[in-house]
C-alpha cells in the first residue's frame, strides 16, 4: 500500500521540477528513498530515523533548487514507508534540522496561527510568534495548521517554523520559535478544537493498581494513540470506570481491543461514542487561573 501511496508525491516533485525549470532555475527532484530518508518499518506511520545529507549538499553546491518528496522514506531493509498524518510537514522540518536551516517555511492555505478557527469565529486575531510549547498544546488539542509530529521535530532540534499563506503575496505568517524569543506571552495563547474524537469507557473494572497498564498497553501494542484518559469511581465499592478517546479513525480497532479487554478483566461492560468534540483552552501563564475557568464556561453558554 505504501509504494502506491507515495506515487502522488513522486509526480509532484517531478512536475515542480520542471516547472522550476521552465523558469530558469536549475532544479532536480529526489524520493525519499533516493536523498536516503531512513524510517523505522511502522508502514503507514513511519518515524524517521535519519536523512542521509550527502547527495542534497552535493546539489546545492553546484546551485541545484533540490525538491525532495515529503510523506515518505525507506526503512533499513529497502521497502518504502509513509509518515501517515502530517507526514510533508515533519518532512519538511526533518530536512531543515538535517540542513541545519535557518528556518523552514511551511506554505498552507492559511495566512498562519490564529487564536482560533477564523471560519468559526471571526474576530480570531493572527498570532505574529508562538512557542513550541503552546504550538504543540494547540496541535495536540485539535488546530489543523500544523500536524503534532512537526511540531515536536521542530522544538527538538529547535527549528524555527513559520506557516505562511502560498495564496497571497508576500505573507508574513506566524512564527513558531522557542519561548525566550517571544518578548511578550498573553494569559491564553489560543481556543483549539477537534471534531475527530471517539470516546471509548471501561465499565466496573477492578479498582486495583496497574489497571491502567493492563488496559492501554494492548492499545499502545496495536499503535493506537490515546489522547485523554479519564478514571473515575464506579458506583459499586472496589470497582472503577476508565474512559479514554482515540482518533476517530482508530476507533473500531480500539473498541475490538477494549471488548477483549473487558472479557479478560471481567469488567462489567463497554461504552462507546464515535462522536466526540473536544473543545480547549491554551494557557502558558497560569496566574489567571482562578479567573479563566468561570469565563470559559460563561462564553460557551453565551454560544449555546
Amino acid at each position: 500500500m505504501d509504494v502506491l501511496l507515495t506515487t502522488g508525491e513522486q509526480v509532484s516533485i517531478s512536475l515542480l521540477a520542471m516547472a522550476l525549470q521552465q523558469l530558469g532555475c536549475d532544479a532536480i527532484s529526489y524520493t525519499g528513498s533516493q536523498v536516503k530518508i531512513t524510517t523505522d518499518s511502522e508502514h503507514g506511520k513511519a518515524r524517521i530515523k535519519s536523512i542521509d545529507t550527502q547527495r542534497i549538499y552535493a546539489n546545492l553546491d553546484t546551485g541545484k533548487v533540490v525538491v525532495v518528496a515529503g510523506f515518505q522514506g525507506v526503512d533499513e531493509q529497502g521497502n518504502i514507508t509513509t509518515l501517515g498524518r502530517g507526514g510533508s510537514d515533519t518532512t519538511a522540518v526533518a530536512l531543515a534540522a538535517a540542513l541545519k536551516a535557518d528556518e523552514c517555511q511551511i506554505y498552507t492555505d492559511v495566512d498562519g496561527v490564529y487564536t482560533t478557527d477564523p471560519r468559526i469565529e471571526p474576530n480570531a486575531r493572527k498570532m505574529k510568534s508562538v512557542s513550541y510549547e503552546e504550538m504543540l498544546e494547540m496541535a495536540s488539542l485539535g488546530s489543523k495548521v500544523l500536524q503534532i509530529r512537526s511540531v515536536e521535530f521542530a522544538s527538538k532540534y529547535k527549528v524555527p517554523l513559520r506557516v505562511l499563506s502560498s495564496l497571497i503575496d508576500n505573507p508574513t505568517g506566524t512564527l513558531i520559535t522557542s519561548e525566550e524569543n517571544i518578548m511578550e506571552q498573553a494569559v491564553i495563547s489560543g481556543i483549539a478544537h477537534n471534531k475527530d474524537e471517539a470516546k471509548l469507557s471501561l465499565i466496573g473494572v477492578p479498582d486495583e493498581p496497574g489497571i491502567a497498564y493492563k488496559i492501554l498497553k494492548p492499545i499502545s501494542e496495536a499503535n493506537i494513540e490515546v489522547d485523554m484518559i479519564v478514571q473515575s469511581v464506579s458506583a459499586r465499592e472496589g470497582l472503577t470506570n476508565f474512559a479514554f478517546t482515540v482518533h476517530r479513525n482508530d476507533f473500531n480497532k480500539a473498541q475490538k481491543i477494549l471488548k477483549d479487554i473487558c472479557h479478560d478483566l471481567k469488567a462489567k461492560a463497554v461504552q462507546s461514542d464515535s462522536a466526540v468534540v473536544k473543545v480547549s483552552l491554551v494557557v502558558l501563564v497560569c496566574a489567571h487561573m482562578q479567573v479563566l475557568p468561570h469565563r470559559c464556561l460563561r462564553y460557551c453558554i453565551k454560544r449555546m
